[in-house]
């Protein structure tokens, strides 16, 4: 069951308009409210994995206040955030924070150099990315430019922790796959999935792949593991973590350029599941029989 029970802020007006100045004092004000949001952004860091003692260079995507960016000082990291309200914004830089704050709507994309991040968080902002303000919008393609961007500022190897609230399951199958069409891996992390209070969605995803992860593959380490896995249900519903597969609806038809022949095609298609073993997929073995043309059937 999403989130859906009361009206949803996405629902009500576009984000710089509902986080306006009175909504805004509640992210400082409302102990209840910043004590959520500091779980979840520690929460978040511990999906990141940050070995301890590296000093990392952290985005956060929908900073709002800066409540998740004091979390990410305390662990010793320096930081950058990005939020399309202002009020949010300007009482962050009243409580003197040292991350650095831009004014940004990540529907746009993102604005700095390629690898300039090790890491990403959101607390609570991507679902934003399923909603169209006006009909001018279009939430498939602001999904793929955040996820096109968010890949290339990130390091290689880079991971991402992001917190968000889907309010039905296609909006959590929309930002998985944009996000998997842009280069990256990983997968959904449900915390406390039989609980309706603590229920808590985190999409976990890694830009490429570096030694280190490699490595961690290696050792059976892919994916953190979810909170509350001591239920005994079992049922499909009930999975805490869902790796991306290779899902017919989100694969490419792999029996294309029938025009192509001889080895250069051969080549192409075992680079191809290469790539894809690479991003963690169901890959087929090769044969003699990998891309060589079915005989024509009666």
């Amino acid at each position: 069951e999403m989130n859906s029970t009361k009206t949803r802020p996405e629902h009500v007006a576009p984000a710089h308009i509902f986080y306006g100045d009175d909504e805004a004092k509640k992210y400082t004000q409302n102990s209840r409210i910043m004590k959520i949001q500091t779980e979840m952004t520690e929460r978040a860091l511990q999906i990141l994995a940050i070995p301890e003692g590296k000093k990392s260079l952290i985005l956060d995507i929908g900073c709002g206040s800066g409540i998740s960016g004091e979390v990410i000082e305390q662990h010793g990291h320096e930081w950058v955030g990005v939020d399309v309200a202002p009020s949010m914004l300007e009482i962050a830089a009243d409580r003197e924070i040292t991350g650095d704050l831009i004014k940004w709507d990540m529907g746009h994309g993102l604005p700095f150099k390629p690898g300039s991040f090790d890491a990403a968080i959101s607390i609570s902002a991507i679902q934003w990315l399923c909603c169209a303000e006006n009909s001018k919008q279009n939430p498939y393609k602001r999904m793929k430019r955040f996820f096109q961007d968010l890949y290339s500022v990130m390091v290689k190897g880079g991971r991402c922790a992001f917190q968000f609230y889907p309010e039905t399951p296609e909006q959590v199958e929309n930002l998985t796959n944009a996000a998997m069409k842009n280069g990256f891996t990983g997968g959904l992390i449900v915390d406390y999935p039989n609980s309706k209070k603590a229920k808590k969605y985190f999409l976990f995803l890694m830009a490429g792949f570096s030694e280190e992860i490699v490595n961690d593959a290696k050792k059976a380490i892919f994916l953190p593991k979810a909170l509350g896995e001591d239920g005994d249900d079992e049922d499909e519903e009930n999975k805490q973590v869902s790796v991306f597969k290779d899902k017919k609806k989100f694969a490419r038809n792999k029996r294309t350029k029938w025009g192509r022949k001889g080895i250069d095609y051969v080549d192409w298609v075992k680079n191809k599941k290469e790539r894809q073993r690479r991003q963690g997929r169901d890959v087929r073995p090769d044969s003699k029989y990998t891309a060589r043309k079915r005989k024509d059937r009666f």
